[in-house]
């Protein structure tokens, strides 16, 4: 167990390290305020998960340690976007794929905004 949060927490920090210089240096690329630095570090985390998760396994493949450090540690540093996407993508496998996969994009999407904007609220009801 101590290996494993080891491996997720390097990956981690590798990912969040260069989260900050990709979004960082992309906004200052752009004038205005769109959020570019970050839809580019999404975009590439799900390009990236996609590739991980696709990367073969067991003999001759990607070891157990090395799909945590990537997947969990590193792409979930870079942008937990890419998990969520991918996520997406394997419920759109299953029986119920579609209305499955519908209603956590949905979900996730609204309940996320929902709890953002009422963790401000509660922020500022206190000041």
């Amino acid at each position: 167990m101590i290996k494993d949060i080891l491996l997720v927490g390097v990956g981690s920090f590798l990912g969040g390290s260069l989260r900050m210089i990709i979004s960082k240096y992309v906004q200052l690329a752009i004038v205005g305020s769109f959020p570019l630095g970050t839809m580019v570090v999404n975009v590439l985390g799900c390009f990236l998960i996609g590739i991980f998760s696709s990367l073969p396994t067991g003999n001759g493949g990607v070891s157990p340690a090395v799909r945590l450090l990537l997947m969990t540690g590193f792409c979930g540093g870079f942008t937990t976007f890419s998990t969520f996407m991918n996520e997406h993508a394997t419920l759109l496998k299953g029986g119920d794929g579609f209305m499955l996969s519908s209603l956590y994009l949905i979900a996730s999407l609204v309940l996320g905004f929902i709890a953002l904007l009422a963790g401000r609220q509660i922020v500022l009801s206190l000041q």
